[in-house]
């Protein structure tokens, strides 16, 4: 399905909708250049878990965990790690087993652990527009903002 969206408000609502229906060991796996919107995105999926904190890019912490919704959020940035075999030395089977929600940016770079993950696609298409591709899982094919 797709959405195209003119503002980040906008992006998060498409997360948020998403967010409302996903189930226990749900991975959702980012692609977009920099700057696309992923965090954005990821801050509306966080709010549709029912979580509080404030949702912050974990550029440099590799993964930030959300605990207060009704699933927890594990959101990964996959950017300066060059293979999966660096997720799974960051404990990824760990999180996994958790019961919660893994969203990962920059999947590419750790693609062959992302098997049956949702797709998200963020492709910026100007200032505020984007256009927001979401393929894969079961279940979210009727999604509406």
């Amino acid at each position: 399905m797709e959405f195209i969206t003119n503002s980040p408000e906008e992006t998060e609502a498409v997360g948020a909708a998403l967010g409302k229906r996903l189930a226990p060991g749900t991975v959702i796996a980012y692609r977009g250049d920099l700057g696309a919107g992923k965090t954005a995105f990821t801050r509306g999926l966080a709010k549709g878990l029912g979580a509080t904190e404030s949702v912050t890019s974990p550029t440099y912490t590799i993964v930030n965990e959300y605990l207060s919704g009704r699933l927890p959020l594990f959101h990964f940035d996959m950017y300066r790690l060059t293979c999966s075999d660096d997720l799974f030395d960051i404990g990824w089977e760990d999180y996994l087993e958790r019961g919660g929600v893994c969203a990962v940016e920059w999947s590419e770079n750790v693609d062959d652990a992302m098997e049956n993950a949702i797709v998200v696609d963020i492709e910026k298409t100007g200032e505020d527009s984007r256009r927001i591709t979401v393929t894969g899982g079961q279940g979210y094919a009727d999604i509406s903002i």
